[in-house]
């Protein structure tokens, strides 16, 4: 039973930055405006919201600031660090008309190469690694309640991070705003059709900015989701997530509540491939030493191949995703 709390709790806290990334990604694409740099994005929110966790430490060791508002601040400079990262591409890919997928693919290279040169800045060279204070995790202990290995707690507060419960916010304001509110139509019509959505006075290229920046937002924090559901310290990576969450994106047709099943779809074969030595049903190729040990891990990127290809014709992008708006065509 154990094991079984084990894997829905990582579930959840894999599927967490799989969600914010992929609907950052749905709030740019549906602007008009391709996110291929949102791997590079996570790397820079990780970056930054470790940095601050760093810096916060001894404040919360001291007890001078609570260990969960220390969280809320890393976190929310994380989303900031992403928008401003994300500023790059906005800038090149809007008022520059540059490729999108070029100028996405320049910040994905970008991103580790400054992530390691600051690491060695704070830290000293050859120290690439940034500890993960052990007050960002909720325990029980938060609550005052004594620990026990029940089902029940191992579910609850084996991997329960404040970044959990931001997810589940910023999901209901990211489905409103999409769908509820004026904000969200304009954006919509200018990844759709943006020419008509400037002969009824909507600037296109202040909504495509703000579909960026919301991207950034999300995309910096899910980068320090990641970080804290790995566990293993920031390294200057995010081993590709950033790359899933644009299938996960894809796969979800950039709609929020399909975006979120995708999530967990996917967040559960990666756990899958985590815990399979030990899932009893789980095959262990006897004979073929060293299968499993790899095999397993690339489930989730083996899965996402399959589906996207079995997917593809479905799949209905905004129709005017990656094309540079220009005031004169019509």
């Amino acid at each position: 039973m154990n094991v079984l709390a084990d894997v829905i709790s990582s579930t959840i806290v894999f599927a967490v930055p799989l969600l914010l990334v992929a609907m950052g990604g749905m709030f740019s694409e549906r602007s008009g405006i391709i996110n291929i740099a949102l791997e590079g994005i996570m790397i820079i929110g990780a970056l930054m919201g470790c940095l601050m966790m760093r810096w916060l430490d001894p404040a919360v060791t001291a007890g001078q600031l609570g260990s969960q508002l220390a969280m809320l601040i890393a976190t929310l400079f994380s989303g900031v660090c992403g928008m401003a990262f994300a500023v790059l591409l906005a800038f090149a890919s809007i008022n520059l008309k540059a490729d999108q997928t070029i100028g996405g693919t320049a910040l994905n290279m970008l991103a580790p190469a400054l992530a390691i040169v600051l690491t060695w800045v704070v830290q000293g060279q050859g120290q690439t690694t940034i500890l993960i204070p052990t007050w960002s995790r909720i325990t029980q202990e938060t609550f005052g309640i004594a620990a026990k290995d029940t089902f029940l707690q191992n579910l609850l507060f084996k991997n329960m991070y404040l970044t959990t419960f931001l997810t589940v916010l910023l999901f209901a304001i990211a489905v409103v705003l999409l769908y509820k509110t004026k904000f969200g139509l304009r954006l919509r019509s200018c990844g759709e059709h943006p020419q008509a959505a400037a002969s009824v006075g909507i600037n296109v290229f202040k909504m495509r900015y703000a579909g960026v920046l919301i991207s950034g937002f999300l995309g910096g924090i899910g980068g320090l989701a990641f970080t804290l559901a790995a566990g293993s310290g920031f390294q200057s990576s995010v081993a590709g997530y950033g790359f899933l969450a644009l299938a996960v994106m894809i796969f979800g047709n950039w709609k929020p509540w399909s975006i979120l099943g995708a999530s967990l779809f996917f967040a559960l074969f990666k756990v899958i491939g985590s815990y399979a030595s030990s899932i009893p049903f789980m095959p262990e190729f006897k004979g073929l030493e060293g299968v499993s040990t790899y095999l397993y891990p690339m489930l989730p990127y083996i899965v996402t191949m399959i589906l996207l290809i079995l997917t593809s014709k479905k799949s209905r992008a905004p129709k005017a995703e990656g094309i540079p708006y220009d005031k004169g065509m019509r």
